[in-house]
């Protein structure tokens, strides 16, 4: 199927809607670089529009009634907000789900030592990276560090102009000559992205009978003791990631695109979290999930396979009419989803990795894709076509550009998304979201058009009957 470049079609009202959104969009890019700082705009941009939070309604103790909205938080790292519909919760909702959590470098559990006078810190790197790509980049750290008396202290060091910015080293062009035989995946090792993390000793104390050890790692430490209050040890309940340091930009002699990091999958998810916020009076309850974990299983409390989301809605049957396990199966099983997850776009510096009829292109709106998975479809959900013939509809019928697609090449490659998690409750659930180019690399490309087709088409969805 030929799909036209949606570019084409807008007039200037829509252009100036279409820069509106994507404005917003890379604002919370922006404010969002981890997972914990995603809830934390979430939330506050529901509440803004008259979201309550969960335990607020329990203990008010009313009864849910259409036109409720209501968000549940957990561990501040997933989210599940729910705009109540004219139905009840065991007709089934309309959900959105994306995730908010995107390949990093984790700073580990003990990680600061001292080489040859210089101070590191020791990482792990999450999620599906090409290692190469993470060296002799800008980096800011990111996150948070929990102390015994129950303190929580924000960290976020790299983003404003004047704060220093982290490296990770690489070898020298002159030198690199065995480095440069190696496979891609070798040419730099995980144990060898730690991070450089200072170089200047500690002033001298007159008053010790002996110089310091470890000098620079002192001085780093007297440091993060004066800005964060921290000791060494306080290191093993911190939880620091490292981004690439920098804002969202226009990419573009033209500004169409969009170069940010994050952008899998928070491309989806903060279009879902638009399209929740501005939907308005809603016949099926609609609902979009915002969870952790994905690019690592989805697994742990705060990811898909967690029964977060479950118990949630058992708590809203609960307050609608009274607790009922077989209510709950109903409202899941009759529920529709989108799991919205990014798509590869088709890249010709790279055309022997795709098939080009069934790629996804930029400008040509929302990406669907009936199954992802590896090989044999292996992993993956693959949707049944009545369910796609209710998609096409809703979109036709809401104008919304939209194309379909799967991840490259049978046997080149392939993925993985939340879908079949949620269709285990045997609802219908589909993959669509936005086309990117140069996924899962520090900077990664959208375009303006799909970011802007992606909101339309999930707000359509929301409302659908």
């Amino acid at each position: 199927m030929s799909r036209e470049n949606i570019w084409r079609s807008y007039s200037p009202a829509v252009m100036e809607e279409l820069e509106k959104v994507n404005n917003e969009y890379k604002l919370c890019l922006d404010e969002g670089k981890t997972e914990r700082e995603c809830i934390d705009l979430s939330v506050k941009r529901l509440e803004e529009k008259g979201y309550q939070s969960l335990e607020a309604v329990k203990e008010a103790n009313q009864p849910l009634k259409s036109g409720d909205k209501v968000y549940s938080v957990c561990m501040n790292k997933a989210i599940a907000a729910f705009h109540i519909g004219k139905q009840p919760l065991e007709a089934g909702m309309n959900i959105l789900g994306a995730h908010i959590d995107s390949p990093r470098i984790d700073i580990k559990q003990n990680p600061l030592y001292e080489n040859e006078e210089l101070a590191y810190l020791d990482t792990h790197y999450y999620g599906g990276i090409k290692k190469y790509q993470w060296v002799t980049l800008p980096l800011a750290l990111h996150g948070v560090i929990a102390k015994k008396d129950g303190t929580v202290i924000k960290v976020n060091i790299g983003e404003n102009e004047n704060d220093p910015v982290f490296v990770i080293t690489d070898l020298l062009v002159h030198l690199a000559a065995k480095q440069m035989e190696k496979k891609a995946g070798e040419v730099i090792e995980g144990e060898k992205l730690d991070l450089l993390f200072g170089s200047r000793p500690i002033e001298k104390d007159e008053s010790l009978d002996k110089e310091e050890k470890d000098v620079v790692k002192a001085n780093v430490m007297s440091i993060l003791k004066e800005y964060y209050d921290m000791e060494e040890d306080d290191f093993a309940s911190a939880e620091l990631e490292l981004v690439p340091a920098g804002k969202a930009r226009d990419c573009g002699i033209d500004r169409s695109m969009v170069l940010a990091y994050g952008q899998d999958d928070r491309v989806c998810g903060f279009t879902s979290l638009f399209a929740i916020l501005d939907v308005e009076e809603v016949e099926k309850t609609a609902c979009c999930i915002l969870v952790d974990k994905e690019e690592i299983g989805s697994v742990g409390a705060t990811g898909m396979h967690s029964r977060f989301f479950e118990n949630a809605v058992a708590e809203l049957i609960a307050l609608e009419s009274g607790e009922s396990d077989l209510k709950l199966r109903r409202a899941l099983a009759n529920s529709r989803m989108l799991s919205s997850d990014v798509s590869a776009a088709y890249d010709p510096m790279f055309a022997e990795a795709f098939e080009k009829r069934s790629s996804a292109f930029f400008g040509k709106g929302l990406v669907f894709n009936k199954f992802t998975g590896s090989r044999g479809k292996g992993g993956s959900n693959d949707a049944n076509a009545e369910y796609l013939a209710q998609i096409r509809k809703i979109m036709d019928e809401g104008e919304v550009a939209y194309q379909y697609a799967e991840l490259g090449k049978v046997d080149v490659g392939g993925g993985g998304t939340i879908a079949y998690i949620m269709a285990n409750y045997g609802m219908e659930v589909i993959d669509s979201g936005v086309a990117v180019l140069s996924m899962h690399a520090p900077w990664e490309v959208t375009s303006k058009a799909d970011v802007y087709e992606a909101y339309k088409g999930y707000k359509v969805f929301l409302k659908a009957r």
